[in-house]
């Protein structure tokens, strides 16, 4: 079973040992948001997770019913992922003494600039850029005037990433976190501890950071109360997970050195693997530890089918997709973002979304979005490959926007590569995957990920868009976004 704690909701997947799923359930989640302010609490993802396990539990008991020759059925092993940057503190017991500050929470600006100031030859040496975003900036929010106004001093407050809470729960007790999940935290994967220096000079010495285990250690086995919560059977093996990024990306089947995964949803996400770190002066693109010992580089655009969403709110949008098969090209180059600012391939916190021309219809406009957004996807993989990566076989494509057919095959053409669309791919399944890999000791991924097609690209097709490509490339540049050793690097092998 692999449980996906998302932003609006908690998913849950039972799957077998060659991929066929036998039961989900889903239960929503609301935070509270206002302006940079993002916050869920603890209690309700604790709840969510119990209402989605039970109603997995319901399915499968019902799927072994109507197939007995199947046998009981029984969870043989479960992980957890969360938002990667999602954070809180707890007490020694686990008891949340602050709410939880959720992966977009952008009010920790100030406190990134200080600890990427103060630790700057530690994240330098990692190859990192502390953001708002992550964790480390969090915590120090989290220990200033705002959390102290609520709750007094925090000295002794135990660190606790999103899925840590619910393992913790499962399990009964505090667990240790694993290495996915305390990266944006400021853990050092090469040396395999936390930077107590940096955190000394920083003044969170006195938070108690959690013991770090790789993706997939056992952290122990469910307890009876949280059985009785669950419905899961006492004694269940629970698996330390990784980020929801990362999840999706093993359970994309894309865990072979120089294979890649985009997950299109929202923003567009950018997973691959390495045998060796891919070192990124820029700081966009990070490297997480997979379970196997590779590494597994990435990083993640503001750019996404967000700005579908915005632009043609309840809109027809297989409707606009027949159009837009008609306009390849479209008469103008957009940059689709789906709000102000850019992570990767660049880092530019200005950088708004732009067209360049005017459209001639509606037509127009939606063919341009599209192809903006397999145009920046284009650059990303570039990037990627500008630093030195291995691209071999089928990207991989994952997430909401593979409901389209027709975008399937233009990002297929436009990026000049097959594209694998696996039969389901989800954060979920990834965490199957993993407690599957953790109990049976072999390739699970092999096993229990199902391609439904590849997609081979039209070269014909791909052609037509080398000169919006170079476009939209020298747009970026000009408006200083984008640096030009990469620009170049992009126009010549892009």
């Amino acid at each position: 079973m692999g449980v996906d704690l998302g932003t609006q909701s908690v998913r849950a997947l039972a799957v077998t040992d060659d991929g066929r799923v036998l039961g989900r359930g889903s239960a929503p989640l609301t935070g509270h948001r206002e302006g940079d302010r993002h916050e869920q609490l603890p209690a309700d993802w604790w709840q969510g997770a119990v209402d989605a396990i039970r109603q997995t539990l319901n399915a499968l008991s019902a799927s072994a019913s109507a197939a007995p020759a199947r046998g009981h059925a029984r969870v043989r092993g479960m992980a957890v992922c969360g938002t990667s940057g999602t954070v809180l503190l707890t007490d020694a017991r686990g008891v949340p003494l602050t709410p939880a500050l959720m992966y977009d929470d952008g009010r920790a600006g100030a406190e990134a600039r200080h600890a990427q100031e103060t630790g700057a030859e530690v994240w330098d040496a990692l190859g990192l850029r502390i953001q708002p975003s992550w964790a480390l900036a969090k915590l120090l929010w989290l220990i200033g005037a705002g959390a102290k106004n609520a709750h007094g001093s925090l000295d002794g407050a135990r660190v606790c990433h999103q899925p840590d809470f619910i393992t913790g729960r499962l399990v009964g007790r505090p667990v240790p976190t694993d290495s996915s999940h305390a990266l944006k935290t400021g853990y050092d994967l090469h040396t395999r501890s936390w930077p107590t220096a940096v955190h000394d000079r920083l003044g969170l010495s006195g938070l108690d950071f959690p013991a770090v285990v790789a993706p997939g250690t056992p952290l122990g086995t469910v307890c009876a109360e949280a059985a009785a919560d669950t419905g899961l059977a006492e004694g269940t093996p629970v698996i330390a997970g990784m980020t929801d990024g990362c999840a999706a990306q093993l359970g994309s089947g894309a865990w072979e050195v120089g294979r890649w995964n985009t997950v299109l949803g929202t923003t567009l996400v950018l997973k691959g693997v390495t045998a060796t770190p891919l070192r990124d002066p820029a700081g966009v693109l990070y490297n997480h530890r997979s379970p196997d010992g590779h590494w597994l580089p990435g990083g993640a655009s503001s750019v996404g089918a967000g700005a579908l969403t915005h632009t043609f709110p309840g809109a027809d949008l297989a409707r606009l997709d027949r159009l837009a098969a008609d306009r390849e090209p479209a008469g103008v180059v957009t940059y689709p973002l789906v709000s102000r600012g850019e992570r990767f391939p660049f880092l530019a916190a200005d950088a708004e979304p732009f067209t360049l021309g005017r459209p001639a219809d509606e037509a127009d406009r939606y063919a341009a979005l599209l192809q903006g957004v397999a145009l920046a996807e284009r650059l990303c993989l570039a990037y990627v490959r500008f630093l030195g990566a291995p691209i071999e076989g089928p990207v991989t494509f994952t997430g909401g926007a593979t409901r389209s057919g027709y975008w399937n095959q233009l990002r297929a053409d436009i990026l000049g590569r097959p594209a694998a669309l696996p039969e389901q791919a989800d954060s979920a399944l990834g965490m199957a995957v993993l407690a599957a890999h953790a109990v049976t000791g072999d390739d699970a991924a092999r096993r229990m990920v199902r391609i439904r097609t590849i997609l081979e690209p039209r070269p014909e097709t791909g052609r037509r868009f080398d000169g919006p490509f170079v476009t939209l490339v020298d747009a970026l540049e000009r408006r200083g976004w984008l640096p030009s050793e990469t620009a170049t690097y992009a126009r010549e092998h892009g």
